[in-house]
């Protein structure tokens, strides 16, 4: 598996905020204390995402405007989400090329919709990096499975109606954005009760990941988020270590070549979840 990575995503931060630097710097250092290797990505080109997001959410995140208290306007901001986007792109190319890869950077992306910056997301890395492949080689078809803990909205926003992307997610409701309680189209929303634990989400899993062999995907793109752990702050669900590699497993077993892009993931032991993730997929 190719993992992309650079340390010149830590470069911003807000002081109490969540989605903070430390999260990649513990990921990073103990994949590579693992004997992982890393490859440097490069910046999005902006055609690749206005593909999927209108010129004035792009022109808002350039001039270091958000109206999102969440997702604030940083200094240099624009650069950083550009690399990010351009991460997961390079990791859509690797699985096209027949290796599986992982973007592992921030900010995360799938709550920003086609004109909406929310929720930590500036531009939808998922998106780009999806509508970037479906543009430039003769796929039919293409799946995105979102197993974050909160509704990846802005993911179902830019692919809602598009014939050639199933959209899977499995999310707490109730919980933040408050979208994805009912299916539509080409989205499959899969609620999930706080207080869910491995076994049941995994069966749950297991039933989504049916849906999607049944789709007859050519490539999988998965917004891998790890907020669904029992210790996160962020959120009410009950999974262990463990069940990150039998996610990790399911998700191998479907046979199809696969990108994984970070989401969420805010306890001390996120890097950890990372890794049991990687060996799941990878066994």
């Amino acid at each position: 598996m190719v993992l992309y990575y650079s340390d010149d995503c830590l470069g911003y931060h807000e002081s109490g905020h969540p989605e903070s630097p430390e999260r990649l710097r513990r990921i990073h250092a103990l994949l590579a204390q693992e004997g992982f290797v890393f490859k440097e990505p490069q910046p999005a080109d902006v055609r690749d995402i206005l593909a999927v997001h209108s010129a004035d959410l792009v022109d808002s995140v350039k001039k270091g405007f958000s109206e999102d208290a969440d997702t604030p306007a940083l200094p240099d901001i624009h650069r950083y989400a550009c690399l990010s986007a351009g991460s997961a792109v390079q990791a859509a190319r690797s699985a096209f090329e027949g290796e599986n890869a992982f973007s592992i950077m921030r900010p995360p992306g799938h709550h920003a919709t086609r004109r909406r910056i929310m929720g930590f997301c500036y531009f939808n890395n998922i998106a780009v990096a999806c509508a970037k492949i479906l543009n430039d080689h003769p796929f039919k078809r293409l799946a995105v499975l979102d197993i974050d803990v909160h509704h990846g909205n802005g993911t179902e926003d830019i692919f809602y109606r598009n014939e050639r992307v199933l959209f899977v997610s499995l999310h707490q409701v109730p919980l933040y954005p408050g979208t994805g309680l009912q299916s539509k189209g080409n989205c499959l929303n899969v609620p999930v009760r706080p207080g869910t634990a491995g076994a049941e989400y995994l069966g749950i899993l297991k039933d989504a990941c049916a849906k999607i062999s049944g789709f007859k995907p050519e490539l999988l793109a998965v917004s891998a988020g790890f907020d669904t752990y029992a210790m996160d702050p962020l959120a009410e669900l009950e999974l262990d270590l463990p069940d990150y590699e039998e996610i990790g497993g399911l998700i191998a077993n479907l046979h199809i070549p696969l990108f994984c892009v970070l989401e969420g993931g805010y306890s001390r032991d996120l890097a950890e979840c990372v890794l049991r993730f990687i060996r799941g997929l990878t066994a």
